[in-house]
């Protein structure tokens, strides 16, 4: 390692590995997002394509260039020239949960109110906008209060909330999809197992990622053409290449009431870039980088706004592969050229063409590969005794998994869902409602639940209630449990009817439960006990 003053390479040989890997990251989560909004939701690709994907791909050149800068800066001051910058992409389960959770059910739900597909396109789009605006601004404020979070929040209840999301939506969600195209599906899924988790080695100096991706598009469009293939295939049709600028406006503002009904998964989803920057700067920390942690956000946030004021959908985040990027050889160039080449290749329609030949089959074994790796880092990176508090987390998870496919108009039509929720079979709740109302909010739920079975587990029952009683008062305004199948969040006296009385009955649990625990953190314990 040279300590000398000497100005830093732009350019490595290194860079080219971290700029291939960077840059299917990236191509593979807009992939998933087109794939999804396209494909499941019926969205019309124009508008995903000349309208979400150049601000979206804008974001991540702002955020890419923000670390390049960091990342040149350090090298200078300290003289070293092993400096690796912090690699910036899209968040894979944020972006996901976007496509999955936000933009295609609101897509759905404003054409079943009538409007025209146009129309409910736009509207979305808006939505999205906004959605970033939102957790851009959240991420902005708790940029120089990260560290208070982490301290009040367990890291049992951040990453099993997020765990649960990523196993249920990001693993189940997308096999279903890898397996409707078997042959293709299992070939990539496999062969990316081979290459990240068995870590075996190829007979090519490729990126495993990459090449997986090659065999898999090769299967796809061989066993097509061929009429050996899955039903349904069809080559797509070329996008011509056209300058489609970021332009910034203020669209978003239109989208910010669209909102409302997703703020339980919003908010959580800006937290959780918080907490996950946090680590990252201390992984990178522990790599020998010393980057300040609240740059590491401040750049984030900037990226997501930028980003969402230019019309992206989907928020950037610092990935928490620095160090891996480090021991591949990568240094500073690499995230410029992701950048540039992710940026501008979206104002050009390059991406959004690339994207477009990608088939779904072949994109989303890598989102369940993510999802299984998240769900895993959950149990490792917390304490063994909180284990069950991250297990504890998953199950809000569940709900909302079956919301998605009980709701879907063409598996329950609106009318039997709607008899199913207020008419059960013998006593308690009715099922679906139940169901429906465990779902809803499901982040927030598991992040409470784990609070509180991590207080409860360290003998701390004053806290423990203190969480519950959160719960209870959240519960009231719909903020988790929400009453209303949407998920949208309103008063308590607003509620009449059954939904009045499940709101009460779920927060009246709570209630009693904090009661409870609050009746027990009284007594004396003897000594030795």
């Amino acid at each position: 390692m040279s300590m000398s003053a000497a100005r830093p390479r732009w350019f490595v040989a290194g860079d080219l590995n971290g700029f291939f890997g960077l840059v299917v990251d990236n191509l593979s989560i807009l992939g998933f997002i087109a794939a999804a909004l396209v494909g499941i939701f019926g969205f019309p690709a124009e508008v995903v394509f000349t309208r979400m994907f150049p601000g979206t791909a804008f974001g991540v050149l702002v955020g890419n260039l923000i670390y390049t800068a960091m990342a040149r800066r350090l090298a200078l001051r300290s003289g070293r020239d092993d400096v690796t910058a912090m690699p910036l992409g899209l968040d894979a389960p944020t972006s996901i949960g976007m496509a999955l959770l936000v933009l295609g059910p609101a897509f759905a739900g404003f054409k079943a109110q009538g409007m025209d597909e146009a129309v409910a396109a736009t509207a979305t789009w808006q939505l999205g906008m906004a959605s970033l605006m939102v957790m851009g601004t959240l991420k902005l404020v708790l940029s120089f209060a990260g560290d208070a979070i982490t301290r009040l929040v367990p890291r049992a209840a951040l990453l099993g909330s997020i765990g649960g999301a990523a196993l249920m939506l990001l693993g189940f969600l997308p096999l279903i999809e890898t397996l409707r195209s078997p042959v293709v599906g299992f070939a990539t899924f496999g062969l990316l197992l081979y290459v990240l988790v068995a870590r075996g080695p190829l007979p090519v100096r490729i990126p495993g990622v990459l090449l997986a991706f090659i065999v898999g598009t090769a299967l796809y469009y061989g066993l097509g053409l061929a009429g050996l293939g899955a039903p349904g295939f069809r080559v797509p049709d070329a996008l011509p290449l056209a300058l489609t600028p970021p332009w910034p406006g203020l669209g978003f503002v239109d989208g910010l009431p669209y909102t409302v009904p997703y703020l339980s998964l919003l908010l959580p989803f800006g937290l959780l870039m918080v907490v996950g920057g946090i680590n990252v700067a201390e992984s990178a920390r522990a790599a020998g980088d010393d980057y300040r942690t609240r740059d590491v956000l401040l750049a984030e946030a900037v990226s997501t706004l930028v980003a969402g004021l230019c019309g992206g959908v989907a928020q950037t985040t610092p990935y928490i592969g620095q160090p891996a990027y480090k021991h591949m050889g990568a240094r500073i160039g690499y995230t410029l050229l992701t950048g540039l080449f992710v940026g501008i290749g979206g104002m050009l329609g390059i991406v959004s063409g690339l994207v477009q030949w990608l088939p779904l089959a072949v994109l989303a074994p890598i989102i369940v590969y993510v999802g299984l790796d998240i769900t895993v880092q959950a149990f490792h990176s917390t304490r063994r005794e909180h284990a069950l508090a991250v297990a504890l987390a998953f199950l809000p998870a569940i709900a909302y998994l079956l919301v998605i496919k009980l709701g879907n108009p063409a598996l329950i039509e609106p009318a039997r869902f709607a008899e199913l929720y207020a008419h059960g079979e013998g006593s308690g709740l009715p099922e679906l409602a139940t169901i429906v109302v465990l779902g809803n909010g499901f982040i927030i739920t598991a992040m409470l639940w784990a609070s509180a079975l991590v207080a409860m587990v360290e003998q701390r029952m004053r806290l423990a209630a203190a969480w519950w009683l959160l719960a209870a008062v959240l519960t009231l305004f719909g903020v988790i449990h929400s009453v209303h199948p949407q998920g949208g969040v309103y008063l308590p006296g607003a509620l009449e009817g059954l939904a009045r009385t499940i709101a009460w009955q779920f927060a009246a649990g709570y209630a009693a439960l904090a009661l409870l625990l609050g009746l027990l953190s009284l007594q004396k314990h003897k000594p030795g006990a």
